[in-house]
């Protein structure tokens, strides 16, 4: 059994979440630039099974696509001729963010850590997984 992993795709920094092998916990794994996020995912698919990659989708209130959703589309479909042999799916992204950085708070992170908008990606991808494993059971 491979393991899933998350992305909360930005034109600027890309959060990646992922599960253990067993796809039961879903973790923050990193972010990376927007532009070495092809190649990091070829690089982590060689190193360890991957079945799925969740990538998340900006819907609006009113469930109608954003303006990002054509570049998320663009981004999905060179993903999939990219790395062929791992499934590439959609999740539904609303609020990630906000519930992110309203967790990131809640937690008691300091200032200065909040300040890490890496941080809110990740923690944004890991609702987006945790959400797409939810929809799965």
């Amino acid at each position: 059994m491979g393991r899933i992993l998350a992305i909360d795709y930005g034109t600027k920094r890309v959060g990646i979440a992922v599960t253990d092998e067993c796809c039961i916990i879903a973790s923050p794994l990193t972010t990376v630039h927007s532009k070495d996020l092809i190649q990091f995912l070829l690089d982590y698919t060689i190193k360890n099974v991957v079945d799925v990659i969740v990538v998340g989708e900006p819907r609006t209130l009113r469930d109608e696509p954003t303006d990002s959703t054509k570049v998320i589309d663009e981004f999905s479909v060179h993903l999939g001729r990219k790395i062929p042999h791992v499934k590439v799916e959609r999740m539904d992204e609303r609020f990630t963010s906000a519930i992110a950085k309203q967790s990131i708070l809640m937690a008691g992170v300091g200032k200065k850590k909040r300040q890490n908008k890496g941080l809110v990606d990740e923690i944004s991808a890991t609702l987006i997984l945790q959400s797409y494993m939810e929809r799965k059971k």
